[in-house]
């Protein structure tokens, strides 16, 4: 039973990220012509709502695949997970070939960064915000992978069955 909750979860989790995956595509669509972002001052409304964009769904991306997603993908795999640290899900996940703890790290600390970053910093936000479109594309790879996982096993279940 416990298995049919972490599917469903899993399946929810993923519609989920889907949505924040095309929503950081569309707002890299429209900041496509400024990039790379050599000044602040030189993006426009649109673009600076593209940015608002890619930096919130980025987040909230890192936070549904740290939070959730890791989690439950790896009690659905058979990994018992209750008593396990984050640090302990995050090295099974980079066992399972999904993400290393390094890059993890980095996109955390990038999103962590933004978040404590203030309009009077605007050389090192403008840094930041280049390092986020350049990183979106690597959130979004790990997002896709544990999908895929996530189906090659359901798939394997389902013909045992």
């Amino acid at each position: 039973m416990r298995q049919n909750t972490n599917e469903k979860r899993l399946v929810h989790y993923f519609d989920e990220a889907q949505k924040h995956i095309a929503l950081i595509s569309e707002s890299l669509e429209v900041l496509e012509p400024k990039i790379p972002i050599e000044e602040y001052e030189s993006v426009n409304q649109l673009e600076r709502f593209a940015l608002n964009a890619l930096i919130f769904r980025f987040s909230k991306l890192q936070d549904l695949i740290g939070v959730k997603i890791f989690r439950t993908y790896l009690d659905f795999s058979g990994f018992e997970t209750a008593e396990k640290s984050f640090f302990d899900i995050l090295r099974e996940i980079e066992k399972e070939g999904i993400v290393d703890i390094d890059s993890w790290s980095e996109l955390r600390e990038l999103r962590n960064k933004i978040a404590h970053e203030y309009p009077e910093e605007i050389d090192e936000m403008v840094e930041s915000i280049n390092l986020f479109i350049e990183k979106s594309g690597e959130l979004v790879v790990i997002s896709n992978r544990l999908e895929k996982k996530f189906n090659e096993i359901k798939k394997a279940r389902s013909r045992n069955n």
